[in-house]
Parts: structure tokens; sequence; C-alpha cells
């Protein structure tokens, strides 16, 4: 197996191609996704090398997209079904949750639903606000409906062959403010990366920061630029999977360093660092050492264009977030 230097949205494309290739069961559809190659080309070259029978461009029809996948995965194929932006999975929200995510309970084991649903989401490229969502947390509630967001190009990949292969449905959300911001080595071929595993991107003793995709690059600049500054050493971690979570790579963290902070695109408000705070009053409070504080965007829609530096959590935001928890200072 060798390694390639590749983009996040190369890696998803190298994942779908690789996966295409090893099981042809698998196929690809939605928007654009087939002669155009996907609004981000994260589909570019799939219909000439797998043919229109497993590259298919559907019209603008978020409901049948998702609601055909259902019934595909549970015919026997491994559909992966794009939307073109995660704006856009409203519309589809009851196919996720009264049928995708219910099969196997619903039918007692005898059916499941191995599919997965791919979108772009967040913001930062200037699109308009359904374009621009971080709503995760609404979906991270539902059980049986896995949640998966890749913060780099190996974890893209990777991750994606086990949203794959996964006997049941996973939303599988990519950060495409970055998909050409940076490079890694990614390598050729089949590999895996677990689902509900977390990554401790960087080891530390004084504070742990947790994140997850979009926010994973801000936040280890915001750390590089922190640990410049003043004696501090911090410990952060990708989370990388919602839905399962890994409660226990989280916990430990905190029993060593005794303080936190949480980033994240969304609105604060009911946002997925409030289940993460609750797992640490659960599960480590005794090690706390300080109020845990949230980095997020704002409870307000993503504002258009001009205004939308000011509601993502920059470095030196979420930095200051940091030096607060440091300081022992409550949230605000």
């Amino acid at each position: 197996m060798t390694d390639a230097n590749r983009t996040l949205v190369e890696a998803v494309n190298d994942g779908l191609h690789t996966a295409m290739a090893a099981d042809e069961r698998v196929i690809v559809y939605g928007e654009d996704v087939g002669d155009n190659g996907g609004v981000f080309r994260a589909t570019d070259g799939l219909i000439e090398a797998f043919g229109d029978e497993r590259v298919v461009d559907t019209p603008i029809a978020e409901i049948s997209i998702v609601g055909s996948a259902v019934g595909l995965s549970m015919a026997g194929f491994r559909p992966v079904a794009e939307i073109q932006f995660s704006g856009f999975i409203p519309p589809v929200f009851n196919q996720l949750v009264s049928m995708a995510s219910r099969i196997r309970w619903r039918t007692r084991g005898e059916h499941n639903a191995p599919m997965v649903v791919r979108a772009p989401y967040g913001g930062g490229v200037r699109a308009l606000e359904h374009h621009s969502e971080s709503l995760e947390s609404a979906y991270a509630h539902v059980p049986g409906l896995q949640v998966v967001i890749p913060g780099t190009p190996y974890d893209t990949k990777g991750l994606l062959q086990s949203a794959i292969d996964d006997p049941d449905p996973v939303l599988f959300l990519e950060p495409k403010l970055h998909y050409r911001a940076g490079r890694q080595e990614v390598p050729d071929g089949q590999y895996s990366v677990p689902l509900g595993d977390a990554a401790v991107r960087r080891k530390g003793t004084d504070v742990t920061v947790i994140s997850w995709g979009s926010m994973m690059p801000p936040t280890m600049e915001a750390v590089d630029s922190l640990e410049d500054r003043r004696d501090v050493d911090v410990e952060v971690i990708d989370v990388r999977t919602l839905s399962p979570l890994d409660r226990e790579t989280i916990v430990e963290s905190i029993k060593k360093t005794g303080k936190a902070t949480v980033v994240h695109e969304g609105p604060k408000s009911g946002g997925f660092a409030a289940e993460l705070v609750a797992t640490l009053n659960e599960r480590a409070l005794m090690y706390l050492e300080a109020p845990i504080h949230r980095v997020t965007g704002f409870d307000v829609p993503i504002p258009m264009l001009g205004m939308e530096d000011y509601y993502l959590p920059n470095p030196p935001r979420i930095a200051a977030g940091i030096e607060r928890t440091l300081a022992g200072e409550g949230g605000v």
C-alpha cells in the first residue's frame, strides 16, 4: 500500500472509488454527482469508472434521494447518497428518523439499513445560510443513526470506508471549508478508521480541548499560538464521531488535566458541547478543577456573507476560551 498527498475532498473521492471497486453493491447517487462530478467535485470521475447504473444523477428531490436509500439498503445494496449541502437534510429528517434509524429495531433485527448519507456542512465559504449550517447535534440525538464528521484527509477516507461497511445508517458530514485547505498522506487502497474512536491530536497535561470537523484547524492554530505565548501544555481531542461517542477517551483526558474547553461551530444552546459537558459532570466531576468553557457559534441563523466571520469561532476566540478555562472562570 502506497501513500499519496491528498486534500480532504480528494480523500472523499478516493474513498468512494476504492469502495466501489471493491464491492459492486456500493452505488453513489445524488444531485449532479454523475456527469458534473458533484458541486465540489467529490464524485469526479466516478461515472466514467463505474457507469451510470452505479453513479446516478437524481432530480432535486432530497426526500426521494434518502427514501430510496432506505429501500436500496434493505434490498442488499450499499447506497451512498449525497445531499448537496447539509442545510437540505431537514426535509429528509422523516426518512432518517422514522425509517432508516428504526429499521433494525422495528423488525427485531430481521432487517437493517446499511446506507450512508454524505453532505458538506458548515460555513466560511460565503454561501447562503441553508448552505452553511452546522446542525449535527440534532442528528446525534437520534438513536440508531450514526453521525460521523472527519477533520483530516486520512480520517475522511478511513471513516468513509467504515461508514459504508457498517450495517446501520450513517450521516457523514464533510467540512467543506477545509475541502482543499491542506494535504495529508492518505494510503491508496482500502483501510478503515473505526467509528466510535476519538483521536488524541496532541497530548498535554494542563487542559483538554475537544472539537471536531471544521473546527479542528482553527482549534489547532489557537493551541499553537497559546503555547507559544505562555507555559501551558494543551491536550487536543478530535471527537470524529458524535454517535457513537467515545466517552472513555474524553473522560480519561479530563482525569489527567482537570480542565476542559469544547469548541464547535453550531449554535451554543442545545449544541453537542452540552452533551460533552454533561458526560464529564457525570463521569469525571471529582476531577474537574474549573468550569468547562464552550466556544461556539451564536444562537442565530448563520449570517450572510460579510458577517460570517463574526459568527464562526476563530483562533483568537478559541484561545481566549481556553485561557478562561485555565483561569478557572465560568463560561459566557
